[in-house]
């Protein structure tokens, strides 16, 4: 790979990352929103590395430019100079003895390879820094780093959701202390992790009968529980990146049946199963209502409904 592709290479990568960082929320479908920032420095000093590579690359150029004319020259007179001497010393060695004739050629050709190899050398000096000395080879599979880089400035891929959640089991929600007293307002807006932490280990059981309302995306349901049309209402959340993504999933009654990765925004009340404020309790709501809704910028946080 010549030095002027790895500085393109160098700058393609840049724009990549400013193009899903700094000019959009692209980002957000791969990392928290705390990675933001690194991503558009990272985005930045890679597109000032590659402009600088290349105008360092020119200015070496504009200086070798004469090289190649003088190692060819050098070349050239070297051969000629050496066929001229050649053709000397078979004229003299016509005039000597038949032995004497094939020794003095057999030394004279081994001189003229002698001499063109020095040749050589001196047209391969003038070229020095394009051929002798030139040390930019990388490995092709560097090109394998252009893939991703357009595909942040043609293509980001989706965001993470129902695939990803369907092949995991929800992450264990635990609330540590005592937990506060919900407010009066109906329908309450929870996350999806505040209420199966009330489900689970509210001993007070102040989610009985509470009208709830919570945001998230359609994943179809599995299991005994999810056989008559179930789907469990779903938020990602990232720790770092999407690696290390995890689920938080409510079981949905009664709700009607929806595409898979479509944003909703469900009240109802809690469904009995098992025993509230204890493990056995089933994290499930029998909806009353189903509004599709917007994804949001940041889909990874288990937030608030809007409005």
């Amino acid at each position: 790979m010549r030095r002027s592709l790895q500085a393109g290479l160098l700058v393609t990568c840049g724009l990549g990352l400013l193009h899903v960082s700094l000019l959009t929320d692209l980002c957000l479908r791969y990392v928290k929103e705390g990675m933001r920032l690194p991503l558009v420095v990272s985005g930045a000093v890679l597109v000032l590395l590659g402009l600088a590579s290349a105008v360092l690359d020119r200015g070496r150029e504009d200086q070798d430019g004469d090289g190649p004319g003088q190692g060819h020259g050098h070349e050239h007179t070297h051969g000629h100079g050496h066929e001229s001497r050649q053709r000397s010393g078979q004229a003299q060695g016509g005039q000597a003895q038949a032995g004497h004739e094939q020794g003095g050629q057999e030394e004279g050709r081994q001189e003229e390879r002698r001499q063109q190899q020095r040749g050589r050398e001196h047209g391969e000096h003038g070229h020095g820094h394009s051929h002798g000395h030139d040390h930019s080879a990388v490995p092709r599979v560097a090109w394998l780093l252009l893939l991703p880089a357009l595909s942040l400035l043609c293509y980001a891929p989706p965001a993470l959701g129902a695939y990803t959640a369907a092949r995991q089991p929800p992450e264990p929600v635990t609330h540590t202390g005592d937990f506060d007293p919900l407010p009066p307002t109906s329908p309450l807006p929870i996350t999806l992790s505040d209420f199966t932490s009330r489900v689970q280990e509210d001993r007070g059981r102040a989610i009985r009968g509470r009208l709830v309302r919570m945001t998230g995306f359609v994943t179809p349901g599995s299991g005994a529980e999810g056989g008559s049309g179930g789907w469990e209402l779903t938020r990602i959340i990232l720790n770092c990146c999407a690696a290390d993504a995890q689920s938080v999933k409510v079981r949905i009654h009664g709700g009607p049946a929806l595409a898979a990765n479509t944003w909703v925004t469900v009240t109802g009340t809690w469904h009995p199963g098992g025993t509230l404020g204890t493990r056995s309790a089933v994290v499930a709501l029998d909806a009353r209502t189903v509004t599709k809704t917007a994804r949001p910028a940041n889909g990874y946080q288990d937030a608030l409904p809007l409005g």
